[in-house]
């Protein structure tokens, strides 16, 4: 559990779920992901997946609907 201004790591193959207390009026996160994001049911049976790849295939999609051109995520990318 993190509590303002704390820190969580989360080992690689945990299961977790992001929960706020409803007394909750603001927050900010930031997850720092390396590798995959697994997302997985109640039973645990997979459902999707987010990697490098399919987050900017997401901004390509996201930047062309508001008129950047799919092709300006290129100017954060090698």
């Amino acid at each position: 559990m993190a509590e303002e201004g704390g820190y969580v790591f989360e080992s690689p193959g945990e299961t977790r779920t992001l929960v706020v207390p409803e007394d909750v009026t603001e927050m900010i996160t930031y997850f720092q992901v390396n590798g995959v994001m697994i997302y997985v049911d109640p039973r645990g049976k997979t459902v999707g997946y987010e990697d490098v790849f399919t987050k900017i295939d997401m901004c390509r999609a996201h930047y062309e609907a508001v008129g950047l051109g799919a092709d300006y995520v290129d100017r954060f990318t090698r």
